[in-house]
């Protein structure tokens, strides 16, 4: 590519990711309808949540995972939102809910969890057995939470990738047809090829045409 191309060349760079920006704006304004695109992954953190509804329920009765859908569909930085549940579960360990909450955390000693939470609710001092006991319990959790919370996030991510991918090629095809008189053959797969390109594209444009301008300088410095 000769050195006066590369205006054109970083011009059309630009556009396709503002294509790909544009795909992900559309992506980002279907959580206007109850979400969107924000419920996508939420079924794995309802899954590893719901054991633990017992102890959710002291915070609210009527809907245990209202706080948990909402915290997700909000956005809420993951490790926050970990916290959030974690911290929670722990606020509702009580006599009353320890025998569910034991079951759902497999590998701790219930009877001495049980023990423990009694010694919670009226004030006693915690011993070595207490403190242990609650520390696996803390730690199975997290390990629980980690999981559910991971996997969902994976799928939210890649849920949004494709449908932003849909987006950005219904964008093009209809931006080619408009530009071309009509849909043909060739420029159906231009632009579906530059729909798809452009999604990935997006979030490393600016650093892509940075680097290209810096090869450009290079090459013209030593070309003389």
């Amino acid at each position: 590519m000769a050195f006066a191309d590369y205006g054109t060349f970083t011009g059309i760079l630009s556009a396709i990711a503002g294509l790909g920006t544009a795909a992900f704006g559309l992506v980002d304004s279907t959580k206007v309808y109850r979400g969107g695109v924000s419920n996508i992954g939420f079924g794995f953190v309802r899954d590893v949540v719901t054991p633990y509804k017992p102890a959710l329920a002291l915070v609210n009765a009527e809907d245990p995972l209202a706080i948990v859908r909402a915290n997700w569909l909000n956005g809420m930085a993951k490790a926050d939102q970990k916290a959030t549940v974690k911290s929670l579960i722990r606020l509702g360990l009580t006599a009353k809910t320890v025998a569910d909450l034991g079951k759902a955390a497999p590998g701790v000693d219930v009877a001495a969890l049980t023990a423990a939470s009694a010694k919670i609710d009226s004030g006693q001092a915690l011993d070595e057995v207490d403190i242990n006991v609650l520390g696996r319990f803390d730690a199975i959790v997290d390990a629980q939470m980690d999981t559910g919370f991971e996997r969902a996030d994976q799928q939210y991510r890649n849920a949004a990738k494709v449908l932003a991918a849909i987006f950005a090629v219904i964008l093009a095809v209809v931006g080619g047809a408009l530009l071309y008189d009509g849909l043909h053959t060739n420029t159906v797969i231009a632009s579906v090829l530059i729909g798809l390109v452009s999604v990935p594209l997006a979030p490393i444009s600016k650093d892509l045409a940075t680097a290209l301008g810096t090869a450009v300088s290079a090459l013209k410095a030593a070309k003389g």
